[in-house]
């Protein structure tokens, strides 16, 4: 018996405003982002108060939310700006902040009163003790910390009121350190991953060596290349949907505010169509192959399914790199007929290629780039300029909208 019949939301990330338009496109009912202050990305270009307040607008227009991050763990000097930036979020529009430090949290109750408070995943939120306080406090949702198994999730469901919500992260990059407070990043690179400026020193390559012996590397692994010590598996629960639902969870967030607008948009479509198929089959749900097959499409570490089971995420320790069987050529501007399409490009292509086509409202198919005409009106055999306007003739219609990829050789 379900003990969710609520569907759950699919919350998607966005480090600008493509990443947004792709989220929202894709099917995410909420977008959580970054301001220019206070989240814990500082790597992506994130949004200014004119464009947090155009994403809300856009959010809204489509029925869908927008989550602002302010959930560093901010020092005294910071504090000050802290009351402007919580008013301005709420001048904006932004539905819901989610926050780690219980000082903001207080200081979002006085200065941004209309935005729901979410708990981050930084607060290390681990049983329904400390969630019942937080709702107490003026909770609306918790972000769970990521090494909670479901069978625990499912006990902090039943133990809390069934108004504060619950969210937890499916898939993406995962942290070595608990919940992400991690000091790694600080000590060997100045840049302080709790205040979004993490240098990921946990994916480098790492060798043993003795003091006497200077320039002698000794792997830890026998590899000769090395061994990665840190380097977490990617998180991925594709295959679990209908584990997740029964859990109780209200939102399935999808890790990567730092990652492209191609990968926000597979990602969300492969979650969107994934949770939406279980609840139309229901006892009968068999995961489709070609929705797992989409979240090999983008680059990606080794999968696993995290601590959801009881276990830990492991380490990929042979390789510090990403998995990479495809590459975003493009992205359709615009529909012409049915077999002909406006399209920017992202990575070089040649006419000839078949491309794997993925359109905002349906299944991915192939198509074969027949012609490419640049913006002179001249015929051209490749796309090599970045982010170059085509009009492009292949033997089917691909609608506006459809990421273009290209299966690697």
């Amino acid at each position: 018996m379900l003990m969710n019949n609520k569907k759950p939301e699919i919350l998607a990330p966005a480090g600008d405003f493509e990443c947004l338009k792709s989220a929202l496109n894709f099917g995410a009912d909420a977008v959580f982002l970054a301001g220019k202050a206070f989240g814990m990305r500082s790597a992506p270009r994130n949004f200014d108060e004119a464009e947090l307040k155009s994403a809300c607008e856009l959010a809204h227009s489509m029925n869908k939310h927008i989550h602002l991050t302010c959930n560093i763990l901010p020092r005294n000097k910071e504090l000050e700006a802290l009351p402007d930036f919580l008013a301005m979020a709420q001048d904006c529009g932004v539905d819901a902040l989610i926050i780690a430090d219980l000082g903001v949290f207080e200081a979002a109750k006085r200065y941004a009163p209309r935005v729901a408070r979410h708990v981050s995943t930084q607060a290390g939120v681990t049983n329904y003790a400390s969630a019942n306080v937080l709702y107490n406090m003026g909770a609306s949702r918790v972000v769970l910390a990521r090494e909670i198994p479901l069978d625990e999730i499912a006990q902090i469901r039943a133990k809390v009121p069934k108004e504060l919500e619950i969210e937890c992260f499916v898939h993406g990059a995962m942290c070595v350190s608990f919940s992400g407070r991690c000091l790694i990043s600080s000590y060997m690179t100045g840049r302080d991953a709790n205040h979004g400026d993490c240098a990921q020193p946990c994916r480098w390559k790492y060798h043993l060596f003795e003091e006497t012996r200077e320039g002698q590397f000794f792997p830890v692994e026998e590899d000769d290349q090395g061994t990665f010590l840190y380097n977490s598996r990617d998180l991925c629960m594709i295959e679990h949907i209908p584990e997740l639902v029964k859990a109780g969870i209200s939102s399935l967030k999808i890790e990567g505010r730092a990652k492209s607008a191609y990968y926000s948009a597979v990602t969300t479509n492969a979650y969107r169509k994934a949770v939406d198929a279980y609840f139309e089959q229901r006892d009968s749900f068999s995961l489709d192959p070609w929705i797992k097959e989409e979240l090999e499409k983008i680059s990606h570490r080794e999968y696993s399914t995290g601590f959801y089971f009881g276990g830990e995420p492991g380490q990929a320790t042979g390789n510090g790199g990403y998995i990479r069987h495809y590459d975003n050529v493009a992205v359709c501007e615009k529909n012409v007929d049915d077999h002909t399409s406006v399209i920017s490009q992202r990575n070089k292509f040649w006419v000839g290629d078949t491309l794997d086509v993925l359109p905002p409202d349906g299944y991915p198919f192939l198509v074969k780039c027949q012609s490419l005409t640049n913006a002179e009106g001249e015929s051209v055999d490749s796309a090599p300029h970045p982010m170059e306007i085509l009009t492009m003739i292949s033997d089917k219609a691909v609608p506006a909208g459809s990421v273009i990829r290209r299966k690697r050789d």
